[in-house]
């Protein structure tokens, strides 16, 4: 998949972040140390020039409803700088790129959308990976399908919160096909990239 082909996709590895990989942490995905095993390989063969990090940070503005969700979950509101917020172990050499750090649970936004290119028609097919397929993975991938982006939700290296969830996460997913397409780790390789 790697090569200076336009149209070759890029990888998206959402919120690769301690405060969902960490076991000790309250927000940590049972699943996720099997998703960052199938991370690591579409790392590899996408390669660092087409593989984008994300990183959730606490920096929202705690007068609007983010201010009762950071009461609700008082061990995540610590200053972004906090280790917690660190990309897990290995995460950074992925890409050659910065991070795209957002507030926010989707990660579609001005940042992302520059380093995929201005032009909606132009830009190249999106594999998606990360944490947590319930939260920022959906929130990513329904927003970059309203803004036209050829998608694909690569199952097994996603992390959910549980099991139940990340069912229903790719369910709801899977209604926004043509825009959504999901499909695991193996057959993504197999065939190249995205549909």
């Amino acid at each position: 998949m790697t090569g200076t082909d336009a149209r070759a996709p890029w990888l998206l590895v959402v919120d690769a972040q301690r405060i969902f990989a960490d076991p000790a942490s309250d927000w940590a995905s049972p699943a996720w140390d099997g998703a960052w095993a199938r991370i690591r390989e579409l790392a590899a063969a996408v390669g660092p020039e087409r593989t984008l990090l994300t990183r959730w940070l606490p920096t929202a503005d705690r007068s609007t409803a983010w201010g009762a969700y950071f009461a609700q979950w008082p061990f995540a509101d610590v200053p972004p700088s906090d280790p917690l917020y660190e990309l897990v172990d290995g995460a950074a050499a992925l890409t050659a790129h910065p991070t795209i750090d957002e507030p926010t649970f989707g990660k579609w936004g001005p940042q992302l959308a520059a380093h995929l290119g201005a032009a909606p028609a132009e830009r190249p097919p999106l594999l998606v990976a990360g944490v947590s397929t319930d939260c920022c993975v959906i929130a990513t991938v329904l927003a970059a399908a309203d803004a036209g982006a050829r998608t694909t939700v690569v199952t097994d290296a996603c992390a959910a919160s549980d099991a139940a969830n990340g069912a229903a996460a790719l369910h709801v997913m899977g209604l926004f096909g043509p825009q959504v397409d999901l499909a695991p780790t193996a057959e993504v390789l197999a065939r190249g990239g995205v549909r």
